[in-house]
């Protein structure tokens, strides 16, 4: 591992630190002595969820000026992740898994109108919290922020970036992947016959994994 290299895992929507990929991913660069810090990015808290907290919250996790870091990031987590490496030159590689571009028109469109604007004058949606398997709630600052924070076109990233997706996935549409991918030869997509979770898909994407990041891991 080349020195002063932090590997950082970032969770996706409602789940948390101990989801099943973040500790598959721990445990097995564990084995070749690479820690692999699973980020917790609930912040402030679920309910009042913020991009803005969460691009925080990693950039304050990268380290001193002269680190680097390699970001892996699960669907929000994905986003969250190409944000910040659009952002800081300390992020050097990119291992996004369902990343969740378009965030907000995929939102818009999923809920429908009616859905979007019982959102907007509520206040609340009602989501399932992975963590602890109970019902929870969002409120509709997270689309505000989200708003103020994401370009309408994407981050803007330059370093090397693999994509892992499930071609099967109906949370986040492949279709904005194969578009973030296209043009950037930077950037590689590996399609999965998979859904969203991915678990399924786990040995193949530490096997892609191991790949792409073979010179930030020392062979």
């Amino acid at each position: 591992m080349r020195p002063g290299t932090r590997f950082l895992y970032l969770h996706g929507f409602a789940s948390g630190p101990g989801s099943a990929k973040g500790v598959a991913l721990a445990q097995h660069y564990a084995h070749v002595g690479v820690r692999l810090e699973r980020l917790d990015v609930r912040v402030p808290s679920l309910e009042r969820l913020r991009i803005s907290a969460m691009l925080e919250t990693v950039r304050a996790a990268l380290g001193g000026p002269a680190e680097r870091a390699v970001l892996f990031g699960s669907s929000l987590g994905g986003l969250t992740a190409a944000e910040v490496a659009a952002r800081e030159p300390r992020v050097a590689a990119l291992v996004l898994l369902a990343p969740a571009f378009e965030l907000v028109p995929r939102w818009r469109q999923r809920l429908g109108e009616d859905g979007w604007r019982r959102w907007q004058d509520s206040g609340w949606l009602e989501t399932l919290d992975h963590v602890t398997g109970q019902p929870a709630r969002v409120d509709f600052g997270f689309i505000t922020d989200a708003s103020e924070q994401l370009a309408a076109d994407g981050p803007d990233v330059r370093v090397p970036t693999l994509i892992l997706h499930g071609r099967g996935d109906d949370t986040v549409d492949i279709a904005v992947s194969r578009a973030f991918a296209a043009g950037r030869r930077h950037v590689r997509l590996i399609e999965l016959e998979d859904g969203h979770a991915l678990v399924a898909s786990l040995p193949r994407i530490i096997e892609e994994a191991d790949r792409f990041l073979a010179p930030f891991l020392g062979g």
